[in-house]
């Protein structure tokens, strides 16, 4: 992966967790000597990038790393960060249903899981999963970054 790819530092302010956070993800190499790249990593915590987006990184010569600068082209993809709250619910569950609607998901412990969301999924379906797994008080979920068509899906029902 690393002739193609390259990890990028990601530095912000989560919400989720309450403090300034960093994240590596992996991204394709789309101009290196511009510093573009193309996101090919589930973000866990929430900075407003989704997949497939295309960004600008420079390299920080004390960090030894590329650092994320700006977002450039929005992809359409949205994610959405689950929080398990029922204690014993195995995740895998909804994990799948979510799979089912062509929704991947990467987790990072048995309670927390983010979720991709492609841009041809129609979120209401994703949504209408989510709001009836927390109105049983099963799980809490966020959509820190949901794209404008994903939005638009969202006022047709």
């Amino acid at each position: 992966m690393q002739e193609t790819h390259k990890k990028i530092v990601f530095k912000y302010y989560s919400t989720y967790l309450e403090e300034i956070i960093t994240e590596t993800m992996w991204a394709e190499i789309m101009d290196l000597e511009k510093g573009y790249f193309k996101l090919d990593n589930i973000p866990f915590f929430g900075p407003l990038i989704a997949t497939d987006d295309i960004f600008r990184a420079e390299y920080d010569e004390k960090e030894k790393f590329f650092i994320h600068k700006e977002t450039i082209e929005n992809s359409g993809n949205s994610i959405v960060q689950v929080l398990i709250l029922e204690e014993g619910f195995d995740a895998e569950i909804i994990r799948e249903k979510l799979k089912s609607i062509n929704c991947i998901s990467e987790a990072l412990n048995d309670t927390f899981f983010a979720v991709e969301i492609i841009k041809n999924v129609d979120y209401s379906i994703v949504k209408n999963l989510l709001n009836e797994y927390e109105s049983l008080s099963v799980i809490e979920f966020a959509e820190p970054c949901l794209s404008d068509k994903h939005r638009t899906d969202l006022l047709k029902n």
